[in-house]
């Protein structure tokens, strides 16, 4: 396995003002290497299944975890999260969503569809980096995921 294709975190955001904080979050917590970025739900679905402009990679070669917005164009991030957790070969994945919505229906949804946590976006950058530091921390370095072949 090529070390350089391997994508430790998708994240899949197309504020761009979200994306900055959550990059620049990121890099304060050491936490940025092998990131990858979708601004769309139909562009987070090529990384995640290896299509498109991504039919090159290997699906072994990640993500390992997904952060993601449910307002998303081409394909909201439901659907994404219905896909991932739909399909045998991507189920174990662990989705965090992070997103501003705080309704109950998108709540309900989400872990209906297997999310594996539902973080609402601190407002600030203070906040915003002590969630991404404790996100990173968890997703990439306790939590044991199971091998995908």
């Amino acid at each position: 396995m090529n070390e350089t294709n391997i994508i430790e975190l998708l994240l899949v955001e197309d504020n761009p003002q979200d994306l900055e904080l959550a990059l620049r979050s990121l890099r304060k917590v050491n936490l940025a290497n092998h990131i990858l970025v979708a601004r769309d739900g139909a562009e987070a679905l090529d990384i995640i299944f290896c299509e498109g402009p991504h039919a090159g990679r290997k699906m072994t070669d990640g993500p390992r975890v997904i952060l993601l917005d449910l307002k998303l164009p081409k394909v909201d991030g439901l659907e994404v999260l219905k896909r991932v957790k739909g399909d045998p070969r991507t189920r174990v994945i662990p989705v965090v969503v992070l997103t501003s919505s705080k309704e109950q229906r998108d709540i309900v949804e989400s872990y209906h569809l297997g999310v594996n946590s539902y973080i609402v976006k601190p407002v600030n950058f203070d906040g915003f980096t002590d969630a991404m530091r404790d996100l990173g921390v968890y997703w990439l370095m306790l939590n044991q995921p199971p091998h995908l072949s």
